[in-house]
C-alpha cells in the first residue's frame, strides 16, 4: 500500500478548476508518476476535464487519449488518477460517472486514485485539505488511509492556493470542454502553471 503525494499544482489546479464552476460538478484527470512499485504515487500536475454534463464515451476517449499522449512526450508522466467536484454541496461522494471514469483511467495505470473534493471544506483558506482519496480494492473505491497522504508543503500550497482564489485566476482556467468549443484554448494551463511557479518563488523570497 503505497503513500499518494500531491503537488502544489495538483492541488491548486483543482480549486481553481470547482472554483471556475461553482454550481456545476467538475472533473479532471491526474497526472503523475510512481506507484506501489517505488512505494509512493506522486501526483504531480491534473488537466481538468470537464464542467456541468460529465463526459460521454466519444470526448471521453478522445480526452483521455490526447492527455496521455502529451504527459507521456511533453511531461514524461501518466495517466494516475481522477478527480471530480459535485454540484450539490454537502455531496462528497462518487457518482456513477466517477467511479466509471476512474475505472477507465485505472485501465491505463493500475494504481490509480481517485479523488473527491469536499465542498463544504472547499474554501479560500481551509484548515484541513478538503480531499477524499480513493483507492481500488477488489474492484471497490475505498478511502485510503489518511495517513498515508503526503503534501510538499500544505502551509505553502494553502497560501499560493488562496491568493489564486482571491485574484480570480480561475478565470483563466480552461478545461477540455472549453477547448473543444474553441480549440485555440490551451487545456494544458501553461500560464496557470508559470503563475503557480512565480508565486512560489516569491514565497521563497526568491527573484530568480
Amino acid at each position: 500500500m503505497c503513500e499518494v503525494e500531491i503537488s502544489m499544482q495538483a492541488y491548486v489546479k483543482m480549486c481553481l478548476h470547482a472554483a471556475r464552476y461553482p454550481h456545476m460538478a467538475v472533473n479532471g484527470i491526474l497526472l503523475g508518476c510512481g506507484g506501489s512499485q517505488t512505494g509512493c504515487l506522486e501526483l504531480t500536475d491534473c488537466v481538468p476535464l470537464s464542467h456541468g454534463l460529465l463526459p460521454l464515451s466519444l470526448p471521453l476517449e478522445v480526452a483521455l487519449s490526447q492527455v496521455d499522449l502529451w504527459s507521456a512526450e511533453e511531461q514524461g508522466r501518466g495517466l494516475v488518477g481522477y478527480y471530480q467536484a459535485n454540484a450539490s454541496l454537502d455531496d462528497k461522494s462518487p457518482s456513477t460517472a466517477a467511479l466509471r471514469i476512474a475505472g477507465r483511467v485505472s485501465e491505463y495505470f493500475e494504481d490509480a486514485v481517485l479523488i473527491m473534493l469536499d465542498n463544504q471544506n472547499l474554501s479560500v483558506n481551509p484548515g484541513i485539505p478538503p480531499v477524499i482519496v480513493l483507492q481500488q480494492k477488489d474492484r471497490r473505491w475505498i478511502p485510503k488511509d489518511k495517513r498515508l497522504i503526503m503534501w510538499q508543503n500544505w502551509e505553502e500550497i494553502r497560501h499560493v492556493a488562496k491568493v489564486m482564489l482571491k485574484s480570480k485566476t480561475y478565470s483563466q482556467l480552461v478545461d477540455f470542454d472549453a477547448h473543444l468549443d474553441d480549440i485555440r484554448k490551451d487545456w494544458t494551463n501553461q500560464d496557470i502553471n508559470v503563475e503557480i511557479a512565480q508565486l512560489v518563488s516569491t514565497a521563497n523570497g526568491s527573484t530568480g
